[in-house]
């Protein structure tokens, strides 16, 4: 697919998995990631949700906006579910009690229920070996109840947890970052998602889903009413996040690292702090070592690229 032919977008499926009618916030970049991700996957999917903001706005009793299998489980264990689910299935083809064909089996959980409560979870998945893909939709605090820090939280982002006064100046900590924990666990393929790249999402997707074995995604989604940002720039602060090298869009294949959104030269870190409120209390100090350490981050990771790519 020609990822700038005008026509592209015509090439992608016209179904949707996800549909309209849900109570998501106006600009929510999760919900949109979610609906390519199912786009992507297609018709022949279940799906396991923990609890979270995408739960609770695609399935108020007695509606629900999913048109495949789905069940909402606890907070921590969408991934465990998962795995009992592939493998139930996997018994039943075995046993030629249900017809052998390709199922997807999905989980999902926000940043919350994968960086902290659930990770030990989604290590054992991973571990296990299940055929299944893990998806995290990151939009960095725990919306959901009230937008309270995670280990996914960035540093300085102010929450109601972390708040910014005159003692704490935010979040105090860095990003947790699950995809070089996920890597660890030598599946066959991790990656990085942004709704803001959608050819790049799908092409992920497609791959994680036929990948044998487990597969990893982490998803970039903005959250307009935590970020304290307008909601009409959804799909431009996710650009913004590549290009200032806040969210570099990279996937491990087989231990093979490769950076599939190169970036040249960033754009400063103030373009993407200045449009969210989260990040207002900030002094320049504070930005410049912030954006000091992540152009750090991106050339160790480039560095991984260029070294695993001679192996």
């Amino acid at each position: 697919m020609e990822k700038f032919n005008v026509y592209a977008a015509r090439l992608l499926p016209k179904e949707d998995y996800v549909t309209c009618g849900h109570r998501a916030c106006q600009g929510c970049a999760e919900v949109l990631a979610m609906r390519l991700v199912h786009k992507a996957m297609g018709k022949n999917t279940i799906a396991a949700s923990a609890t979270g903001c995408m739960e609770i706005i695609s399935s108020p009793y007695p509606e629900s906006s999913w048109n495949i299998p789905w069940i909402h489980v606890a907070f921590e264990n969408s991934a465990s579910v998962c795995s009992g689910i592939e493998a139930g299935y996997k018994a039943l083809m075995r046993k030629g009690r249900y017809p052998k064909r390709k199922i997807n089996f999905v989980a999902y959980g926000g940043d919350g229920a994968t960086a902290d409560i659930g990770l030990q979870f989604v290590s054992g998945a991973m571990e296990r070996g299940h055929h299944m893909v893990y998806v995290c939709y990151d939009n960095e605090a725990y919306m959901n109840t009230g937008i309270q820090r995670s280990s996914s939280t960035p540093f300085g982002a102010a929450t109601t947890t972390s708040p910014a006064g005159k003692v704490h100046k935010g979040q105090a900590t860095w990003k947790k970052n699950v995809v070089e924990i996920m890597a660890a666990h030598n599946i066959p393929y991790v990656a990085t998602i942004n709704p803001s790249y959608p050819f790049d999402l799908f092409t992920k997707v497609q791959k994680a889903i036929n990948t044998p074995g487990p597969a990893y995604l982490h998803t970039y989604a903005s959250c307009p009413t935590g970020w304290r940002m307008r909601p009409e720039l959804a799909v431009q602060i996710g650009r913004l996040a590549v290009e200032t090298g806040v969210f570099p869009l990279y996937e491990v294949e087989n231990g093979k690292y490769k950076i599939t959104h190169e970036i040249d030269e960033f754009r400063p870190l103030r373009d993407y702090l200045k449009p969210q409120g989260r990040f207002r209390h900030l002094t320049d100090a504070a930005i410049d070592a912030s954006e000091q350490r992540l152009h750090e981050e991106y050339a160790h990771l480039a560095a991984k690229a260029e070294m695993t790519s001679k192996e």
